[in-house]
């Protein structure tokens, strides 16, 4: 007999914190610290303290210029304002395959539980970008499938996937003529 998996975090928190950095898809520390329930430094620190376990590819510390236009982009500024509202140093960014290693520096039962709805969010991640993949291909599919009579179905199709554009109208009133 199975218990019923109940998430630790609400629905659709992990996927909004994940990032696509150099390629990858990535959650940085200080979103990831909240969810563990420790602070940024006690996080970077346990990293620190196991760097061997955290390869390039685990994880990566953002450039200056990442930062600036994650900063810009207000994914990285705190709440407060003024003095201290930024951090010293650039944040990391840890792969899904970094994620998983954290559950072995960070040895708290809710750092288990985080780590398994962070696993289950990267791939839900993964399958919905695959269903778009397969969804483009096997429209282009059909496409080359049928013949010219179809290409009105195809084109409506395309026009649906496109968001509306919203059509321009006068502002003012305007003169009805007056019949000759």
């Amino acid at each position: 007999m199975t218990t019923a998996h109940r998430p630790l975090l609400a629905p659709g928190i992990i996927e909004r914190k994940i990032l696509v950095l150099r390629r990858h898809r990535v959650i940085l520390d200080e979103q990831l610290a909240p969810l563990y329930g420790v602070e940024v430094k006690v996080l970077n620190q346990a990293v620190k303290r196991n760097r061997e376990r955290f390869p390039e590819d685990f994880m990566f510390q953002l450039t200056a210029e990442e930062t600036a236009l994650l900063r810009s982009q207000s994914v990285t500024l705190d709440a407060g304002h003024g003095r201290g509202a930024h951090r010293k140093y650039r944040p990391y960014a840890f792969t899904e395959q970094g994620v998983a290693m954290l559950s072995s520096v960070l040895r708290s039962p809710r750092a288990v539980q985080v780590n398994i709805e962070i696993m289950r969010a990267f791939v839900r991640l993964r399958r919905m970008l695959q269903e778009n993949a397969d969804l483009a291909r096997k429209l282009a599919a059909l496409e080359k499938k049928y013949d010219a009579q179809f290409k009105v179905v195809f084109d409506a199709i395309r026009e649906l996937m496109e968001p509306p554009v919203q059509a321009s109208r006068p502002i003012g009133f305007t003169k009805k003529s007056e019949p000759s």
